[in-house]
């Protein structure tokens, strides 16, 4: 038994220092811009922070909790993770040897014209034991580049699970701001009605008593119709937002609390940070870096097939017609064998594979460099667009006043006789149309404010997934 045990140690030594083929991963160069195309002079350090906290919503809050906690999305994502730890497990395992053991009984016959019938019984039973191991010696490293693969792939799942959460968090604090600016919108144009409402009413009376003509009592019926066609169309929307955020959080299609209203809600500070900082905190970039590191792997993966494999097998158990005799020594039967399996010519089957493997990896490469550009453009999309927002609402939020006061203003002039009621009419439309685009410019300067945190991503990932579910704890509730 010297020469098995010498061998097997040879061999041991021999994989441990053994090669690895293929390339190793470097990150390629990407030229990064030294700041973004906008300064903002209100610029903080908040994205490590859970920034929908500073809305001083708590509805808000609970909501993403729970979305956090009962999201399909999420649940999913979390699910493909130990999907791919489990791929990622059954790689590694070829590193060490397999075991395993097989037993049988049997009740056999053999051919008394092929061995004689000279008093031999042609019946027996056989029995049969053996423990068994097999190990594959990764000489050349290919389970070493299939294992960085995995490793990889198992980085770049759980990259993509950040990002379904990110994606989610912002997803629920938009609905919600969105839905906060059509309650306000609802309420405007319930407030207008009950306006022209009244208006009416005393139009009504002005025209029985013969102060008004019929073509200003159509006018003022033509704004409460308006008004009235609204509310309908509002409610809807209202309805189906509701929907949309009950479907985020995980719940049934059906009424969505509030907390504040939309002019109540404070505003958090728009983050800043370098550039450069994308590539470690952004999850789209993070996985699409993993999948290059697995795509350059997978090269070495291809090129080892050009070297042999090698395998040691070993059997060792027992075999016996008879129970009694089935623990002695003569019953005893081991095997120990070495094999090595190489190519000679395959017809550019292997040359093939590592083509493919490199068009894959200049494909994955390109797929990063686009990610990071793409990345690029949402934060200063999201920047710009912040500080903009916040712009034009203010010039229509003046609009609006000075639009309040232009309909006070021409209603005297009507009812002193100093004009007709074609000015109040042409005034309240201005309003009230000015009050509806101001209520959604309100809403744009938060939903724009939310996208720089979701294009910048940060450390307020790894508070929101420290809120969700782990992938063992999605797994094991199944």
């Amino acid at each position: 038994m010297r020469w098995p045990s010498r061998c097997l140690s040879a061999l041991t030594a021999t994989a441990i220092v053994g090669c690895t083929v293929g390339p190793d991963y470097e990150r390629p160069q990407v030229d990064m811009p030294e700041s973004w195309r906008f300064d903002y002079s209100e610029a903080a350090a908040a994205i490590n922070t859970r920034w929908w906290e500073y809305f001083d919503d708590p509805v808000l809050t609970e909501l993403i909790e729970t979305a956090l906690r009962e999201n399909q999305d999420v649940r999913i994502a979390a699910a493909r993770v130990e999907q791919f730890l489990g791929a990622l497990r059954t790689t590694r395992s070829r590193f060490f040897p397999q075991v395993d053991y097989q037993g049988g009984v049997s009740r056999n016959r053999i051919s008394e014209d092929a061995f004689g019938s000279g008093g031999v019984d042609p019946y027996f039973t056989q029995y049969d034991a053996a423990g068994g191991a097999f190990w594959q010696i990764d000489l050349f490293g290919r389970v070493r580049r299939q294992t960085e693969a995995a490793q990889a792939r198992v980085y770049a799942t759980e990259q993509a699970r950040r990002g379904v959460i990110l994606s989610v968090v912002t997803a629920v604090a938009t609905s919600y701001v969105t839905l906060l600016g059509l309650d306000s919108q609802l309420e405007i144009s319930r407030a207008t009605l009950e306006n022209y409402s009244g208006t009416l009413k005393i139009f009504e009376l002005r025209h029985k008593g013969g102060v008004v003509s019929q073509v200003e009592l159509s006018q003022v019926r033509s704004e409460y119709q308006r008004a009235l066609a609204q509310i309908p169309t509002l409610e809807a929307q209202v309805a189906a937002q509701e929907n949309l955020l009950s479907i985020i959080v995980g719940r049934d299609p059906g009424p969505i609390l509030r907390g504040r209203k939309i002019d109540a809600l404070a505003r958090p500070d728009v983050p800043s940070a370098l550039p450069a900082s994308l590539l470690e905190r952004r999850p789209d970039i993070v996985q699409a870096e993993q999948n290059l590191i697995a795509a350059n792997a997978e090269i070495g993966v291809a090129k080892s097939l050009y070297y042999p494999d090698i395998s040691m097998t070993a059997d060792y158990g027992a075999a016996s017609e008879d129970l009694d005799d089935f623990l002695d020594s003569s019953a005893r039967a081991w095997s120990l064998g070495a094999n090595i399996v190489g190519p000679i010519f395959t017809a550019g089957a292997i040359a093939g594979q590592v083509d493919s493997s490199a068009a894959a990896r200049e494909a994955a490469v390109q797929t990063y460099q686009f990610t990071i550009l793409n990345a690029l453009r949402e934060v200063n999309d999201a920047l710009i667009s912040t500080t903009k927002s916040v712009e034009t609402y203010a010039a229509l939020s003046g609009r609006v006043d000075s639009l309040r006061e232009y309909s006070r203003l021409a209603f005297l002039r009507f009812d002193n006789g100093a004009a007709s009621y074609l000015e109040v009419l042409y005034a309240n439309e201005q309003l009230f149309d000015a009050e509806l685009v101001a209520v959604q410019a309100k809403v744009d300067t938060f939903n724009s404010l939310i996208d720089v945190y979701k294009s910048m991503g940060g450390g307020w990932v790894d508070e929101a997934v420290s809120l969700a579910p782990t992938p063992e704890e999605v797994v094991s509730q199944e």
